[in-house]
């Protein structure tokens, strides 16, 4: 399931990236009339006409595929727990080890079996 959802993203990202591409490929409303003045070489990549239903039919595919790809990878990610981060448990103390308080604790503590004489 991990190679299915890593190659989405990478998917994803090529998507995001073409999609960017095409929209800034694409000129605007405005273009048009500044052909008119004398600036023809504006659509002499695509054609004087085909260039706005190829670009937007691709920009639609492109868009499509961005928004369906999104759900499907939000909904993966939806179900899968949140890894404890250590930044956000610094605050609280470690759990100490019980202490045996039976046997006082002293420095130069000697062996039970050596009786000094």
């Amino acid at each position: 399931m991990t190679y299915f959802y890593e190659i989405l993203i990478v998917v994803y990202l090529i998507v995001a990236l073409m999609l960017i591409g095409m929209v800034l490929i694409q000129q605007g409303k405005g273009a048009d009339m500044g052909a008119s003045f004398g600036g023809g070489g504006s659509n002499t990549v695509f054609g004087s006409t085909g260039s706005g239903n190829f670009m937007t039919r691709t920009t639609a595919i492109l868009a499509t595929l961005f928004f369906v790809i999104s759900l499907i990878l939000g909904n993966q990610t939806a179900d899968k727990e949140k890894a404890i981060d250590e930044f956000e448990t610094l605050g609280i103390p470690g759990i100490e080890q019980p202490v045996d308080t039976d046997v006082p604790a002293t420095e130069n503590q000697e062996p039970a079996g050596d009786i000094p004489n």
